[in-house]
């Protein structure tokens, strides 16, 4: 069962993206400010898998065509 609605695959990416940009710089700012190795790290995993949800959702639609 595929979900094919219009709203899903136009907001999933821009969202994705948004998420990805915020846990990466979240990332970048508390290695030079000291924030918690462990926050830190949470960022990071975020961004690593907003990063391969955004491959999956490009090669999806990508097939799809």
């Amino acid at each position: 069962m595929e979900n094919d609605t219009t709203a899903t695959t136009r907001s999933a990416a821009p969202l994705l993206w948004l998420v990805l940009v915020i846990s990466a710089g979240t990332n970048a700012v508390g290695s030079v400010t000291g924030l918690d190795f462990t926050l830190r790290m949470v960022a990071g995993s975020v961004a690593l898998v907003c990063t391969i949800l955004l491959i999956t959702h490009y090669v999806r639609r990508r097939k799809a065509r």
